[in-house]
């Protein structure tokens, strides 16, 4: 009895998961390195590429309206980060923040793009970094938003984990997990969206992708990756030698993101911050004219350093600034502009 239970769930889970692709849009699709890369593509100008966090797909970009305005201005590319949405994730090897940074690489040179600009949420996030850090000659500039840069090791990040464990965790995935997800899923999208309001169409449209068991086993292979970062970081953030934008929301429930804002400020010298207020993890979606505005100032500074410029002997060493906006009555030394703005605001 419980083994044709557990199979007529298996079942029924992946009829759910094969509804949720049916209903995607569908964008492109390119072949490499044994990985089969799904992306939307819009617009015209200096390439944008577009990459989403652990979870999420392309269409975060789509619902928070960034993807249709910044194609306004720019040759916009939303992709599927390997194992999500669309792309597949290739077996036997980790599919680290510099793995998926080199593939991203690939990808836009295989499609003829020899300089873009890319904008990384999340877990996102540190595949831009990487992808500044190991191809500068190749991006122009990148804007990380409510990044993970600093992880320290957390519980959560350990149960998130286990669903990524031979046997037990595809027995998981396949059965029980996906129903735990759609379970929770307001209580989840209220903490990531805290303290703005919960973007229904992001909700709407994530929430039978992320239950995917196909999906499930990404989100947890990359919360391996974010608690093995934690416990044995090797971060060399300081060499990245292009224009960087840092936003985060100032009110973040996942982790300390305006913290690990500031402390990446700090280290990039040539970098620009922005903690948005009433934001949290989600503050692309809540204030997504933040992110097209960073968008704009990193693009205007990629363009004046020229292409193929790095910055790091054209810039002073980074040096301890103060927080930003702070009620003191008028802007510290230091100070990202920028950031004291959006405080303000």
């Amino acid at each position: 009895m419980l083994a044709a239970a557990t199979v007529g769930l298996a079942l029924y889970n992946n009829l759910l998961a094969r509804r949720a692709l049916a209903s995607r849009p569908l964008g492109r699709f390119i072949h490499l390195r044994g990985t089969k890369l799904h992306f939307l593509e819009a617009g015209s100008g200096q390439p944008l590429l577009l990459l989403h966090g652990n979870g999420a797909s392309a269409e975060d970009f789509t619902t928070s309206g960034i993807f249709h305005k910044a194609a306004a201005k720019y040759r916009v590319l939303a992709f599927d980060r390997p194992g999500f949405g669309l792309s597949s994730r290739g077996a036997g090897r980790p599919w680290t923040a510099g793995a998926q940074a080199d593939l991203i690489q690939a990808a836009a040179a295989k499609l003829g793009i020899e300089r873009y600009m890319v904008v990384g949420h999340s877990w996102g996030a540190a595949v831009a970094l990487e992808m500044a850090r190991r191809h500068p000659r190749s991006v122009a500039g990148i804007v990380v938003v409510a990044g993970y840069h600093y992880p320290p090791p957390r519980l959560a990040l350990a149960i998130s984990a286990l669903p990524a464990i031979p046997l037990i965790g595809t027995v998981l995935r396949h059965t029980v997990l996906p129903s735990l997800v759609r379970l929770n899923w307001r209580l989840a999208m209220k903490k990531i969206f805290h303290p703005a309001m919960i973007a229904t169409p992001f909700a709407a449209m994530t929430r039978e992708l992320a239950s995917r068991p196909s999906q499930l086993r990404s989100i947890s292979a990359e919360s391996f990756l974010m608690l093995a970062s934690a416990l044995f970081p090797n971060r060399r953030y300081a060499e990245i030698a292009i224009p960087v934008g840092i936003i985060a929301g100032a009110d973040d429930q996942l982790f300390d993101a305006k913290a690990e804002a500031l402390r990446l400020h700090t280290e990039i010298s040539h970098s620009l911050l922005d903690i948005v207020l009433d934001a949290g993890h989600m503050v692309h979606q809540s204030k997504p004219q933040a992110v097209l505005a960073m968008i704009d100032k990193v693009a205007a500074l990629a363009s004046a350093a020229g292409p193929g410029a790095l910055l790091k002997s054209a810039v002073p060493k980074a040096r301890p600034r103060p927080p930003c906006g702070e009620p003191s009555g008028q802007e510290p030394d230091g100070c990202s502009r920028v950031a004291h703005k959006s405080r303000m605001a």
